[in-house]
């Protein structure tokens, strides 16, 4: 690669090392009070229906601003770019791939991470989608130096944000990409300066939030009405949780609870059509869904799926 006309000589020299969007406000907050010499991203991938090939939210800032960007399949493939560049500092956030050690030794200041949980809390590549799904009350931010076993270095700083009711995992998700550009913003003057703080984690209070999985998007109508709730809550937008009715998938986007029983219907079974949608019932009582997607279909209000079928009877799987 040619660095003919890259200065990697001013201080500090900062890599940012990020894909979807959950990374661009961070990537943005930092280019507005600091050079970033280089971008790293995943490589572009097929998106949508027609699988139409797309640079990373992350590369299209680095587009806007003219920025180096390298999308190596694997990280090992730019270690000797990233020597070149010699960086003081490399931050991450959302990657997508765990660095190894020999990248992790190369800045001067070290490389940091902004990870969407309060570490230990929820390690791994879904922390919000599952700070919502596990019943969290509060989720937050971490700085935190990088090691090499996930998402287990030092903390630098931290905040914490309340997890409404009413919030999905696409809400939060927006709530803590602004906490996460804010808070990073705030303490990257002492990371500079070597002034920050390290404190180590506490291992017994570990808990992982891994990336979400096929079988996690299917409900279980055997599981009790808040943790279906809850499920629903945090696979909205993406991916969405779905059961089955027939042999067909219905998404179901927004639910609520009731404290309704019918002792005499099977887990799954509708119970009753209601104005803002249909009830299923599960092990503890019932939930009601009010926003659904039928295979091949667009997201509708359950009410309107209700109607134009005789659901009364049926059971969902």
């Amino acid at each position: 690669m040619d660095f003919d006309k890259i200065n990697v000589k001013k201080d500090p020299v900062i890599i940012f090392m990020g894909t979807p969007e959950f990374s661009v406000p961070i990537l943005k907050g930092i280019l507005e009070q600091y050079k970033v010499r280089a971008i790293v991203t995943q490589p572009d991938k097929p998106v949508g229906r027609h699988g139409e090939v797309k640079p990373t939210p992350v590369k299209e800032v680095a587009l806007e601003n003219n920025i180096l960007c390298l999308q190596p399949n694997k990280v090992r493939e730019i270690l000797q770019d990233i020597n070149v560049l010699e960086p003081d500092l490399i931050i991450t956030c959302a990657y997508g791939q765990i660095l190894p050690l020999d990248l992790l030794v190369i800045p001067r200041l070290g490389c940091i991470n902004v990870h969407a949980s309060l570490l230990p809390k929820l390690r791994g590549g879904a922390p919000i989608h599952h700070a919502i799904i596990d019943g969290y009350k509060k989720t937050g931010v971490t700085i935190m130096y990088m090691a090499e076993s996930m998402d287990s270095g030092d903390i630098i700083s931290q905040k914490e944000i309340e997890i409404a009711d009413d919030d999905t995992a696409s809400t939060l998700h927006d709530k803590l990409q602004i906490l996460g550009r804010n808070l990073l913003l705030e303490t990257l003057p002492s990371i500079l300066a070597g002034t920050n703080q390290r404190i180590k984690q506490d291992e017994s209070e570990v808990t992982y939030g891994f990336n979400i999985s096929k079988e996690d998007e299917k409900l279980n109508f055997d599981d009790t009405g808040r943790n279906i709730v809850n499920k629903i809550r945090g696979l909205n937008s993406f991916p969405g949780a779905y059961c089955l009715i027939g042999n067909k998938r219905l998404k179901v986007w927004a639910s609520y609870r009731t404290n309704n029983i019918f002792e005499n219907l099977r887990n799954g079974e509708i119970t009753k059509v209601y104005e803002d949608g249909f009830g299923v019932k599960v092990s503890n009582g019932e939930v009601v869904f009010t926003e659904v997607q039928p295979e091949g279909k667009k997201k509708m209000k359950a009410k309107d799926f209700a109607s134009g079928h005789n659901l009364i009877g049926k059971v969902l799987k």
